[in-house]
């Protein structure tokens, strides 16, 4: 392949991944193809709680009570069990994380869009909670489940309530919205799509494909299965034999039974975290060998587990950590001695955790507010606004110096900054969908943004003159470009380098703020050094030609001085 090929495939690659970039910033460009755009403008910005409002909470952790070769498990349990809470709630892009001031240890909590600030302090507050429950009796169970069959006898008179209405024609869509107890299809208007024979449980096939409904026909009988009763209506059909695929409509009365309510099956013993001095993880023997965890119960728990594990060898036994199941060991042995162990096929880091997550029941970081800020949205929309008028007004300021000082020079450096900064906007939305590591954007990321067009922008300049001092000193246009390419690049490599180990530093060093800003300098940067040694240098190669060398003014080079250099040689 020669290097022509090579620069237009380049040039092209270009060309789709500023399309791409573009379209993914600026969704409503799309707005005449409906699916594209709708796909596209699912993408957004992660916005931080200086941008969107919410709370900011600072508790201090009072670790005086813990070993000190413990504190720092302490502190990452308590920490962990408050990212569950808060988990609890919906939040989007929580902050938790651990911080020292002077001698204290603290836990930062930063909660965007909530405004229920009262609500936070008491959710996240409370203490851990951990307890082992015993398996329900069977007969305790049939008790329970004779609740839930007089609580299905009225679901279904409600059902068949409803039926009989929909039969007098009132609309079965309206009806689904509201009755209908089938997550998947409630918000359709019972909508089911097509389907074929098969697709659905035995007795809502026999329904669809047996009974020979009429397009538009609802059946005049509720229809029984394992998840409750059934109304349904047959739409449309399509194609026949193998092929054949009914659309439907149907609205769900859920059947309840105790088996599908996993905490009817343990109930509470009274042995809780409070009576667990410890847990560790330990190993079956010398050696290579198995993990485990073994667990040691104060003299209370220790009373409580040997008749816990009395009368239910053979069972299971629950450990809760705030209100859900983390273990659910089987009983090997009655157990006098407080000691146990919990075996299982455990690698060394689930065994680990699992240690981890009981400590944290066992030993709670007792935390005392000692800050709260609540940011009202308002003024985040507001800096929102000032930060991207400033963001505009410096790119259009960029933009005009350019082209002014550097003319089509300027003109390819604009197209590629256009590039880089739809590119950044992108990764920005699409961080949030497609990897683990959303990236959260904050004033201070916008300033570390604003930061690295201005890098994206030395860099152009650093190559540009470098190229004029080559096309001064007698070189072709493309061979000027080469060096000036070659020679600028160690400049620019340097430089960025230098600010991404700075910003590294802050990350590690610096608090939320700081580190917003540090991260969106070094993928600013990265996408920064990109752009110029790949975008600007592709632009360049396919639009700039020797046809330019007899308009130099175009890249602000007069003659005189061209021709004052080769007197000069």
């Amino acid at each position: 392949m020669n290097i022509r090929k090579k620069i237009k495939i380049k040039f092209a690659g270009v060309l789709f991944l500023g399309i791409i970039a573009g379209l993914i910033s600026y969704p409503q460009a799309m707005k005449f193809a409906p699916p594209f755009y709708n796909a596209l403008n699912k993408l957004k910005i992660n916005l931080g709680l200086d941008l969107q409002g919410g709370i900011h909470l600072e508790y201090k952790a009072d670790v005086s009570n813990v070993e000190k070769s413990k504190v720092n498990d302490a502190l990452q349990g308590a920490q962990d069990v408050i990212e569950r809470r808060i988990n609890a709630f919906g939040v989007g892009e929580p902050l938790v994380q651990t911080a020292q001031s002077g001698g204290e240890r603290r836990i930062v909590v930063e909660l965007p869009g909530v405004k229920d600030i009262e609500e936070a302090k008491k959710r996240i507050k409370d203490t851990p909670f951990l307890e082992f429950k015993e398996e329900t009796s069977p007969e305790e169970l049939a008790k329970t489940q004779e609740l839930f069959n007089s609580l299905n006898e009225q679901t279904k008179k409600q059902a068949e309530d409803i039926l009989q209405r929909a039969l007098a024609s009132e609309n079965l869509e309206d009806l689904a919205k509201q009755y209908s107890q089938d997550p998947g299809s409630k918000d359709q208007g019972g909508d089911l799509g097509f389907v074929k024979k098969g697709i659905f449980v035995p007795e809502f096939n026999k329904i669809l494909f047996e009974e020979n409904l009429k397009p538009g026909e609802i059946y005049p009988k509720l229809v029984e299965s394992q998840f409750g009763w059934h109304i349904i209506k047959f739409i449309e059909s399509r194609g026949e034999g193998d092929n054949l695929e009914v659309h439907s409509q149907h609205i769900l009365f859920a059947k309840q039974s105790a088996e599908m309510v996993p905490d009817l099956k343990y109930k509470s013993t009274g042995l809780s975290g409070k009576n667990l001095k410890s847990a560790a993880v330990t190993f079956t023997s010398q050696g290579l060998s198995e993990p485990q965890v073994s667990l040691k119960f104060d003299a209370e728990g220790t009373k409580l587990f040997a008749e816990l594990t009395k009368k239910n060898l053979g069972k299971t036994i629950a450990i809760y950590l705030d209100g859900t199941v983390i273990s659910a060991p089987v009983v090997q042995a009655e157990i006098a001695n407080g000691e146990a162990v919990i075996t299982g096929d455990f690698s060394q880091e689930e065994a680990k955790e699992l240690a981890q997550r009981l400590n944290e029941g066992a030993l709670p970081v007792p935390l005392t507010l000692v800050g709260q800020q609540s940011v009202e949205a308002s003024l985040g929309a507001e800096s929102l606004k000032k930060s991207f008028v400033a963001g505009l007004v410096g790119l259009a300021a960029v933009m005009i110096f350019m082209i002014f000082y550097y003319r089509f020079l300027g003109v390819v450096a604009v197209i590629a900054l256009l590039i880089y900064t739809c590119i950044m906007v992108s990764i920005v939305k699409l961080s949030g969908t497609f990897t683990p590591w959303p990236i959260t954007l904050t004033l201070s990321g916008i300033a570390g943004f604003i930061l690295s067009i201005g890098m994206a922008v030395d860099a152009n300049i650093l190559i540009f003159e470098r190229t004029k001092e080559e096309i001064r000193r007698g070189r072709g246009i493309m061979n000027a470009l080469d060096e000036g390419f070659k020679r600028a690049w160690t400049s620019i490599r340097d430089g960025n380098v230098s600010s991404i180990i700075t910003s590294f530093i802050l990350i590690m060093m610096g608090t939320g703020f700081v580190k917003g800003f540090a991260v969106m300098l070094i993928v600013g940067v990265l996408i920064s050094m990109f752009t110029a040694v790949t975008i600007s240098r592709t632009l360049l190669r396919v639009l700039v030609g020797e046809w330019i060398m007899d308009k130099l003014w175009m890249m602000g080079i007069s003659e005189k001085s061209k021709i004052k250099n080769q007197n000069e040689k």
